[in-house]
């Protein structure tokens, strides 16, 4: 399952991201989502956790907690839209 997390401090890495929800199962990927022009964090990312059970535990737990000192958002990655008019 991929999940949404944002509300992320500029601060934290891939690294920070995949230990959060290790604590509930394992983590295929975690991404922060960066800048492509200045490399900087954009508050927020994406986590893969193959496991389902384990995926909505993380989120039901994990959204509205704190870490670093934000309150995150945390819920299920919809499907990216194209910008594209067809």
């Amino acid at each position: 399952m991929n999940i949404y997390v944002g509300n992320l401090n500029y601060k934290v890495n891939e690294d920070d991201l995949a230990g959060i929800f290790e604590e509930y199962g394992t983590v295929s990927s975690a991404k922060v989502i960066t800048d492509k022009f200045s490399g900087k964090s954009k508050g927020f990312g994406f986590v893969t956790m193959e496991d389902q059970d384990e995926a909505k535990k993380a989120m039901e737990e994990l959204n509205g907690a704190t870490f670093e000192d934000r309150e995150l958002v945390v819920n299920e990655a919809r499907p990216k839209k194209n910008n594209y008019n067809n």
